[in-house]
This record gives structure tokens, sequence and C-alpha cells, in this order.
């Protein structure tokens, strides 16, 4: 019998798997770049493409319009989310806690050596404004619902029980070296959607620590990290 995706779940799932394979194809260029391809300008197409499918089918993202934006209240708590998990991110690093290696690490670093602004934009902004928008719509509405019931469009997000949120976490680890860490986030972001029942405040959440993580980052020169 054939696998039947839905239309819903198709524009939450193809920006995701259209930037796993960039990401797959910046990890399987060398370092120094092929054909005179710089590998970190992958990232740059990455923003283009997924950023693109996310505005084309914007208006098909019914949970994040902006009746569905958190009151005040419910984004102190992505806030305070967000932060705690990027202050755990760069905290539980330890070889136990991670496996693997990073398939495609980026140094935004010229020739000389000096950082160079228009990687580190390049990157800040679509860790920080992209991928949480991105992986969102894909981990949490589409595939912790999805996991409840096949027809996830009708499942009310304060209602999905511990199975969807294992497996969804679960399955988020495997994609992420610092498995810990990655646990301890995708626990994080799929209590704030089930408490608040709304998709924004998960978005919020992963752009703070997105985004403090890129600014700890440049600032410390933990490169290892992105």
């Amino acid at each position: 019998m054939a696998f039947h995706m839905s239309r819903a779940a198709r524009v939450r799932a193809l920006p995701f798997l259209m930037f796993m394979l960039l990401l797959a194809l910046r990890g399987w260029l060398p370092p120094e770049g092929l054909w005179g391809i710089d590998p970190r300008w992958i990232y740059g197409l990455s923003v283009l493409l997924v950023g693109g499918m996310l505005v084309a089918w914007r208006k098909e993202y019914g949970e994040l319009t902006r009746q569905t934006l958190p009151d005040a209240r419910e984004t102190a708590w992505a806030v305070a989310v967000g932060l705690a998990v990027f202050g755990s991110w760069i905290h539980l690093d330890a070889p136990w806690m991670t496996v693997g290696e990073a398939t495609a690490t980026f140094h935004p670093l010229n020739a000389e050596g000096r950082i160079d602004p228009m990687l580190v934009a390049m990157r800040w902004v679509g860790a920080a404004l992209m991928v949480p928008v991105m992986e969102e719509l894909f981990w949490r509405s589409f595939l912790m619902r999805w996991i409840q019931r096949p027809g996830f469009v009708t499942v009310d997000p304060t209602q999905v029980g511990l199975r969807a949120v294992v497996i969804s976490t679960f399955l988020f680890v495997l994609v992420h070296p610092l498995w810990l860490a990655a646990a301890l986030a995708g626990l994080a972001y799929a209590w704030l959607y089930i408490r608040t029942g709304k998709l924004w405040s998960c978005v919020i959440a992963h752009a703070v620590t997105n985004g403090a993580l890129g600014v700890w980052v440049v600032c410390s020169g933990q490169w290892q990290f992105w």
C-alpha cells in the first residue's frame, strides 16, 4: 500500500528535509571546498531555499498566525526556557554526553583567520530566525502531534501524551551530537507547546536559544558549537 502524506504534513516536513539534504551536502564537501564551492555558503543556500519555502507556505501554517501569538506571561516563559536550554547546551558537552561529530561545522573565518562578518550574519540569521520556525513546524507541530494521531492537524497540543513526546524527542536527539543537551531541549520545547498550546512559544524559545548561542560562539570562538 502506497504511503500518502497529506499536504499539511508536506508543507511542514519538506522544509526540514531540504535543510537536512543541504546539511549533508555541506558535510560531504571537503572544508577547503570543491570545484570552487566554499561549503560554508551552502548554508546561505539553505537560508534562501528553506526560508523561501516557509514564506511561500506561510498561509498554511495556521498555528503561526498573529492570533496565536503568546501573551506576555507565555512569552516570558518562552524566553526563560530558551535561555535555560542555551545554558545547558554549552555546558553539557562532556565526551560521554556526545555521540559522533557534527556533520558540517561552520567556521566563519577568512583566509587571514579573521571573523568574516558576512558569514557570521548569514549563519546567525539562519540559526536564530529560520531554523526555529522550520524545526518547530516539523518536530512539534507535525511529528509530535502525528505520533499522537495521524490526523495531526486536529490534535490539540495540550492533549499530546507522553508517548508522542518521548518518541519525537528521541528522534530529535538522533540528529544532534550533543545528545543530552538535545534531549533536554526537545523536552523543554515540547513542554512549552503542551503547556501553552501555542507553537509560537516553542519558536520564541528556540530562537532565543540559537540566538544566544550564536552570540556566545562568536564572542568565545567556540566554533564547534556551530
